[in-house]
């Protein structure tokens, strides 16, 4: 009975890869893209347990949306998490919105601050707005219109028309050498993004 239990265990370990690798991620997203949530589930989860951040992602959004799966947020914490610390920036900014809004956690905007800052030095849009808002606000990070200005600046100059609105408001706001500041400060972001 020992020599059997040893063989199934040593079966297990030697078949567990190959049956992350016969999982299919290009699969797994596609099927979330069309609803399919339990192949989604089925081809990203065991590569999600392997390490891939992609996959994370995708498990942790399943999770807390309860797409094919009981929505649970501890759940989605956990895989957001998991790719988050990888530098998946669409994980950090979930990550955010989930402590901004006190999804299995309690609410902390210095906590949603830190995901959506993140997310926003990689460029992710919705990030880089969230980011601003929050430094217009001085909710969770100190206030300071001038980035604000920036974030929104950055944001518009990487396509999204509605910032352009809210950094012009903003810009309202500021001196003509604070407004000459802030966007300096754009450019040398950018910049440095570029490099």
């Amino acid at each position: 009975m020992r020599n059997r239990t040893l063989l199934l265990a040593k079966l297990a370990i030697l078949l567990a890869p190959a049956i992350a690798y016969g999982a299919d991620l290009a699969k797994g997203l596609g099927a979330y893209d069309v609803g399919d949530y339990e192949t989604s589930l089925a081809e990203c989860q065991p590569l999600a347990e392997e390490g891939d951040a992609v996959a994370q992602f995708c498990v942790g959004r399943l999770y807390a949306n309860g797409f094919g799966v009981a929505m649970d947020d501890d759940l989605a914490l956990n895989w957001y998490g998991q790719a988050a610390a990888q530098g998946h920036s669409e994980a950090q900014y979930n990550l955010g919105i989930m402590h901004a809004n006190g999804w299995g956690v309690d609410m902390n905007d210095v906590e949603a601050g830190k995901f959506y800052k993140l997310a926003a030095d990689q460029s992710y849009i919705p990030a880089i707005k969230s980011f601003a808002a929050l430094r217009h606000s001085g909710m969770g990070v100190e206030q300071n219109i001038i980035e604000a200005y920036m974030w929104f600046d950055i944001a518009a100059q990487l396509g999204d028309f509605n910032s352009e609105y809210k950094r012009d408001q903003i810009g309202d706001e500021l001196s003509a050498e604070e407004l000459l500041e802030a966007q300096q400060m754009t450019k040398r972001w950018l910049n440095a993004r570029r490099e």
